[in-house]
């Protein structure tokens, strides 16, 4: 999300930044809230400002004191209480492919099938894929974190791939009407709408295509995947932001219901197979 400082530069001009309190940003918490805005948005413009102010500090145009007091704000949002949990099971997302037209398809499927981000997929080229060794191979300059790394390429994205047309014009693996494929959601809305999927953000239990992600990660983790394994294909750096995309469902519950019930019983049967020493008379 965009995040628009306009509104906050309106009520803290340059002067004024400079001898701001901590009581201010709380204020303007408070005030923005009231306006209608989420926790989530108010604190990304907090950030976005404390980032304004910490290179101000950097350059001596504000003091010590500023900074502080950006410190010492705290966010509204609480740690991890927008973490998105919505991973479709297979049947869905089958369901989901079958209603996709072409062109979001074999996109949807790419992040199903390899937790790219959305950013990594539309502007993924040709020249990264490598189909004979079933690999897509991000430079630095492709990824979030600048970080290169290698994507495996399963059967199913594989069969998806070969059949998309190379272009002779634009070296994009995937185009609609010539053009780089960019924005989506319509595509993505009516299908899920028509297969009954719930759709979008503000909506209980709604998907968007940055689950395709969760799913991922989820799928490999119940697949027995190791998570150093998982954390390399995504590029996660930290396991922190890794949990953040596994998501435990009721399956997992009760499949880990079950494991203990079977090692409690299998303890039982070795117990009653222990023979008792009888004890020598005195």
């Amino acid at each position: 999300m965009k995040i628009n400082l306009s509104s906050f530069n309106k009520v803290f001009g340059e002067t004024i930044v400079r001898n701001i309190k901590t009581s201010d940003l709380e204020n303007y918490q408070a005030k923005r809230k009231a306006s209608g805005y989420s926790n989530s948005y108010i604190d990304q413009e907090i950030g976005a400002a404390r980032s304004v102010v910490y290179k101000a500090f950097d350059d001596a145009m504000v003091s010590e004191d500023t900074v502080r007091a950006f410190k010492k704000v705290k966010k509204l949002l609480k740690s991890n209480a927008n973490t998105r949990k919505k991973v479709l099971y297979i049947e869905e997302f089958k369901r989901l492919m079958e209603a996709l037209p072409p062109h979001t398809r074999a996109v949807v499927a790419m992040g199903y099938y390899t937790g790219m981000r959305k950013g990594e997929i539309i502007n993924l080229t040709w020249d990264k894929v490598d189909l004979k060794d079933r690999m897509i191979k991000l430079d630095a300059a492709d990824t979030k974190d600048r970080e290169a790394r290698e994507v495996p390429i399963c059967d199913a994205l594989y069969n998806i791939l070969k059949d998309i047309p190379k272009a002779i014009h634009d070296n994009h693996v995937f185009l609609f009407k010539g053009k780089p494929v960019n924005d989506f959601r319509t595509a993505l809305r009516t299908a899920c709408r028509a297969v009954g999927i719930p759709y979008g953000r503000g909506t209980k239990d709604g998907f968007v295509f940055h689950d395709t992600r969760h799913c991922f990660n989820t799928n490999m983790r119940k697949s027995g995947v190791p998570e150093s394994v998982v954390m390399n294909i995504t590029g996660h750096s930290t396991r922190e932001m890794f949990l953040r995309y596994d998501t435990v469902d009721a399956k997992d519950i009760k499949k880990a219901v079950n494991q203990m019930e079977g090692f409690l019983e299998s303890v039982d049967q070795t117990v009653d197979q222990v023979p008792i020493k009888a004890k020598k008379c005195p």
